[in-house]
């Protein structure tokens, strides 16, 4: 298949996963409780797996597939596959269960160790960003779709920084060069505040606290080909498929690249 192809089959299946997330949402007829991470897990969270994994399973036989709702394979079976499917069924947990709306189907298509297809469905906001390796990322509404960039630099005006509504803002702020002046700006998802950046809403992201490499798969492709990027907290290329735990470092998303960012942001160690 294409890529045009399977990017086709990515969207068209997150957002059946995400119908399935909204049928739960909207009832509020769903169950809770806490991984062994100490991360939120609901009955949609497992619904929504269960969709995704039977349209890949069924459209793309030959693509073996990681989630973050099913356990990995080791790495010494996983590092023979050139390319997978790699699925966060709802990121966001957290904010399905406390009604913000702001909550995502990821799919993300790995190939060669890297994204090239990202996918990211938000169906309380019916949105959808998209990108795949070389042809632009672009956002998706009602009224149609449309190619998004990240935002213009001119130099002295305000950093807008993303921010996590359930994240303590000076765990982030100690990073932050305060010769700089910043806006915030809250959000839900880790994958929705990456396509604010990549859709000129934001600058930049900083993610302190364990993610796994669902969380950053889909978003890194749409970031990149809206001409930011991502990097781990020591300014560092993330890895996909690399490791035997799928556990990401601190990392950092980045929007106008001509933006001084390694004056602004102080890099800190990135436990791997």
């Amino acid at each position: 298949m294409t890529l045009e192809q399977l990017l086709n089959i990515a969207i068209e299946s997150s957002k059946k996963a995400g119908k399935k997330v909204s049928d739960f949402y909207q009832s509020g007829d769903f169950t809770a409780e806490t991984k062994s991470d100490d991360s939120p897990v609901t009955s949609a969270d497992i619904a929504a797996n269960e969709v995704l994994m039977s349209e890949l399973q069924r459209l793309t036989p030959d693509i073996p597939i990681v989630s973050e709702e099913v356990g990995a394979l080791s790495l010494e079976e996983r590092s023979q596959w050139q390319r997978y499917w790699l699925l966060d069924p709802i990121d966001g947990t957290g904010e399905f269960i406390i009604g913000s709306g702001d909550f995502a189907v990821n799919v993300a298509l790995i190939e060669n160790g890297w994204p090239a297809i990202g996918v990211i469905h938000a169906p309380y906001h019916q949105l959808t960003y998209y990108a795949s390796k070389g042809n632009g990322a672009f956002k998706e509404n009602n009224l149609g779709s449309k190619q998004i960039h990240v935002a213009d630099y001119q130099p002295g005006r305000k950093i807008k920084v993303a921010i996590s509504r359930r994240q303590e803002l000076s765990l982030m702020g100690q990073y932050l060069n305060s010769s700089y002046e910043y806006e915030n700006i809250a959000l839900g998802s880790c994958s929705l505040k990456n396509c604010l950046i990549a859709e000129g809403g934001a600058d930049c992201y900083l993610r302190i606290g364990p993610t796994g490499e669902w969380d950053t798969g889909a978003s890194q492709c749409i970031l990149e080909e809206a001409g930011g990027t991502i990097l781990d907290s020591e300014f560092n290329p993330l890895s996909y498929n690399k490791r035997e735990t799928l556990v990401n470092p601190d990392f950092i998303s980045m929007g106008n690249q001509s933006i001084p960012w390694r004056d602004i942001i102080r890099p800190h160690r990135a436990e791997r």
